[in-house]
C-alpha cells in the first residue's frame, strides 16, 4: 500500500485558501476516485472536494473549521501500490525539494491578503522578515499563527527602542498600558451574539482585500427605462407561458452592458502589476444573495447570448446559489460583474470591485419619475440609475463615461422593432 496525499483545490480565481466546512468521510473509509470527501467554502463558492485517489481514508489532516492555503494537504488516502519505484520516492522528494530551495519564487512575497495584514497588525509583526510559505513565497496566515504560537516574532522596529536599555532596571512596576476595548465585552445582558460563519468571514476577507488594494472611484448616469418597461410588460405573459421561466428586466441590462463591453473593452480588463490585462471573452458575473451569503456565478460568452438565453442562465444560476449547488465552474473566469441592486428597492449605491476585476456596475430600481423632456413637456417616465465603481488604476472618467453612455443609449432605445429577445 502507499499513501497519497489529497490537497486543497483551487475553487476559483484569485481563491488562495479554502475552509473544511464538513468532512464527508472518516478514517478508515473506502472511497473512490472522484467520490466526495469534504465540503469546503471559500468566498466564492461552497462546493464537494471529490477524491483524486480510490484508496482508503488513512488521516483527517485538516479539522472542521481550518482555514488552508490552495495547496496544502488536508488528508491522507492508502491506495494499492502499483509500482516498484515507490521507495524512491522520499530521495527524488528530498533533491526536489533541496533545488526548489536553491530557485525559490518569491514572487508573491509582498502581496499580502487582508486576514494577513490584520493579524501582522494586532501583533506588530514586520512581514517584511517573514518567510511565507504560500505559492511564490507568499506569506499565509497559517505562517503568522505559527509565528505567534512560538512567541519568535519579528517585531516592527520603533524609534523609542533606546528606553528598554538602562530605564528598565530602575523601574519598580511596569507601565500599565489601557486595554484594548473589546466586542464581546461590549454586549449587554439583552443583545444578541451571532457566531461569524466560514462563508461570511471569507466574504469579509475578500471585501477588505479590494477596499484595501483596489483605489476605487464611482460614476453615475440615470436612464429612461420607459420604452423597456413597456416592451417586457407586453410580452412577459407570454414569454413564462412558452419558456417556462420568467424574462425579467435584469436580463436586459446584462444583455446591453454586454454588448457595451465590446464596444469599450478597456472595461473588461485586470490590474496585475506591472500590466494591465485586457480580457478578449466577456464572463459577467451576477451577484445572487441567499439569507446570509452573497454568491457570484458567471454567465460566459454573455455576448454571444439572447436575451432569451441570459434570462435562462440567470434563472438557473440564482436557483443553483440558493439551493447550495453551484459548482466551481459556475463561479469561474468572471470579467466584470453586474449587480441587481434594484431588486432591494435601492435607488442609489456604490459597490465593492469583485476582485481582481476592474469594474462592478450597479442596476436600482426602476421608479416613475416626472421628467422634462425635449420638448420642454414635463412627463411621468420610468428611470432608472446605473452606478459604476471602478478600479482608478485601470479606468479613468473619459472611458467610463463613454461606457455608461452606450449602456444608456442600448436601453432608452429598446422597441420590438429594434430588440429581438430571441
Amino acid at each position: 500500500m502507499a499513501t497519497e496525499k489529497l490537497t486543497m483545490p483551487q475553487l476559483g480565481e484569485s481563491v488562495t485558501e479554502g475552509t473544511i466546512s464538513k468532512w464527508l468521510v472518516s478514517p478508515g473509509d473506502q472511497v473512490n476516485k472522484y467520490d466526495p470527501i469534504a465540503e469546503v467554502m471559500t468566498d466564492k463558492v461552497n462546493a464537494e472536494v471529490p477524491s483524486s485517489f480510490s484508496g482508503v481514508i488513512k488521516e483527517l489532516v485538516a479539522q472542521e473549521g481550518d482555514t488552508l492555503s490552495v495547496g496544502e494537504v488536508i488528508c491522507l488516502v492508502e491506495v494499492a501500490d502499483s509500482t516498484s519505484q515507490a521507495p524512491a520516492a522520499p530521495e527524488k522528494q528530498e533533491t526536489t525539494a533541496a533545488a526548489v530551495k536553491e530557485k525559490k519564487d518569491v514572487s508573491q512575497k509582498h502581496r499580502y491578503s487582508p486576514a494577513v495584514l490584520r493579524l501582522a497588525q494586532e501583533h506588530s509583526i514586520d512581514l517584511g522578515l517573514v518567510e511565507g510559505t504560500g505559492a511564490g513565497g507568499r506569506i499565509t496566515r497559517k505562517d503568522l499563527l505559527k509565528l505567534i504560537e512560538s512567541g519568535q516574532i519579528p517585531t516592527l522596529h520603533h524609534p523609542a527602542k533606546p528606553v528598554e536599555r538602562a530605564e528598565a532596571p530602575v523601574r519598580t512596576e511596569p507601565a500599565k498600558q489601557p486595554a484594548a476595548p473589546s466586542l464581546a465585552l461590549t454586549s449587554q445582558a439583552r443583545d444578541t451574539e451571532i457566531p461569524v460563519s466560514g462563508v461570511r468571514k471569507a466574504i469579509a476577507a475578500n471585501m477588505l482585500r479590494s477596499k484595501h488594494e483596489i483605489p476605487h472611484a464611482w460614476t453615475m448616469v440615470e436612464v429612461d427605462a420607459t420604452n423597456l418597461v413597456e416592451y417586457r410588460n407586453a410580452v412577459k405573459d407570454e414569454f413564462k407561458k412558452k419558456e417556462g421561466f420568467n424574462l425579467t428586466y435584469f436580463a436586459f441590462f446584462v444583455k446591453a452592458v454586454a454588448q457595451a463591453l465590446k464596444e469599450f473593452p478597456q472595461i473588461n480588463s485586470m490590474w496585475a502589476g506591472d500590466t494591465i490585462i485586457q480580457k478578449k471573452d466577456i464572463h459577467i458575473s451576477i451577484a445572487v444573495a441567499t439569507e446570509d451569503a452573497l454568491f457570484v456565478p458567471v454567465i460566459k460568452y454573455a455576448d454571444e447570448k439572447t436575451i432569451k438565453g441570459i434570462a435562462r442562465e440567470i434563472t438557473e444560476l440564482a436557483g443553483k446559489a440558493r439551493n447550495s449547488k453551484l459548482r466551481p465552474e459556475d463561479m469561474q473566469g468572471g470579467t466584470f460583474t453586474v449587480n441587481n441592486t434594484g431588486s432591494f428597492g435601492s435607488v442609489q449605491s456604490m459597490g465593492i470591485i469583485n476582485y481582481p476585476q476592474a469594474a462592478i456596475l450597479q442596476i436600482e430600481s426602476i421608479v416613475k419619475r416626472p421628467v422634462v423632456m425635449n420638448n420642454g413637456m414635463i412627463a411621468v417616465r420610468d428611470m432608472v440609475n446605473l452606478c459604476l465603481s471602478l478600479d482608478h488604476r485601470v479606468l479613468d472618467g473619459l472611458v467610463c463615461g463613454r461606457f455608461l453612455a452606450r449602456v444608456k443609449e442600448i436601453i432608452e432605445n429598446i422597441t420590438p422593432q429594434h430588440t429581438s429577445i430571441y
